[in-house]
């Protein structure tokens, strides 16, 4: 029997500490897509890393032009250099991409919630992503397999809008190739080459070789996808306190002050991105929430 698991409220800095910006240095900008970026940074004031949990967020700030929380899409076992993924949606957004090697970026963080990698020890974990949602759950994938012998079976179910849209093609070759990572991708819509599945990330679930008696489940993406992945994953038995869902683009100042990120009587800045889904479930399923 499974133990109870639960996402991690980890909120390591003080208030003072959360205002603080310290400066990072661009050392690496990686184009995944046509509109869809990665950042690797690194301190400029002399700290020796950047610690974080797989699911935590930053906020980054392009000097003179504002700034927006970003769920930090690098490597949680190695702490000095800091990545992050967006895709350009705004103005700050727009200001990063179109910033080069060596520019500065501020940061503050990290902040929020976690994903339960440390309670899901001994279980399967089925990861489904959709999109730009493979950013937040890479850190995931990455502890995982550093901790192999850990788990159980791990399954990550991965789907986008066309095979051009795909992220992090150099991480999903290589997890492809491993005898001990189930990676299965599908495209809603074929273009070009494209030889895989095609149709909706929901339909790989029913057939994904996971044990949903003794599995958790990590879904991020958007929220139509999340909740038909909810529904299918309960359909092959997967308990409601075993799935976990991010909310970060419902984020925006990063510490809850200004109110956008407010759903229902929770604030996603404060008590998020990642709930369980079974604390969220009666705010989730309503579509004008």
């Amino acid at each position: 029997m499974a133990t109870t698991v639960k996402n991690k409220k980890t909120a390591p800095l003080g208030t003072a500490d959360a205002m603080h910006i310290r400066p990072f240095s661009i050392r690496r900008v990686v184009k995944e897509s046509f509109d869809t970026f990665s950042l690797e940074l690194d301190p400029l004031s002399g700290e020796k890393g950047h610690k974080f949990a797989p699911g935590q967020f930053n906020m980054l700030y392009v000097y003179g032009v504002g700034e927006v929380p970003i769920s930090i899409s690098g490597d949680p076992t190695r702490h000095k250099t800091l990545t992050h993924t967006t895709r350009e949606v705004g103005t700050v957004t727009r200001a990063m991409r179109n910033l080069k090697v060596g520019d500065t970026l501020g940061v503050r963080g990290p902040f929020g919630s976690s994903w339960p990698v440390e309670d899901a020890v001994g279980n399967d974990v089925v990861i489904v992503a959709g999109g730009i949602g493979l950013a937040p759950l890479r850190p995931v994938i990455y502890y995982i397999l550093a901790h192999r012998e850990k788990y159980g079976k791990v399954v990550l179910l991965y789907g986008t809008r066309t095979p051009e849209d795909i992220l992090f093609r150099k991480d999903l070759e290589k997890w492809r190739s491993r005898f001990d990572l189930e990676t299965l991708l599908t495209v809603d819509r074929a273009t070009g080459a494209w030889k895989g599945n095609v149709g909706v990330v929901t339909t790989l679930i029913g057939r994904a070789p996971f044990d949903p008696l003794n599995c958790v489940a990590m879904v991020c993406g958007p929220e139509i996808m999340m909740r038909f992945t909810v529904l299918e994953l309960q359909k092959r038995g997967v308990e409601e306190d075993k799935t976990f869902i991010s909310m970060e683009r419902n984020m925006k100042c990063g510490i809850g002050l200004c109110g956008h990120c407010q759903l229902g009587p929770t604030f996603v800045c404060k008590e998020g991105p990642v709930y369980c889904y079974r604390d969220l479930k009666d705010v989730f399923i309503k579509r004008e929430m």
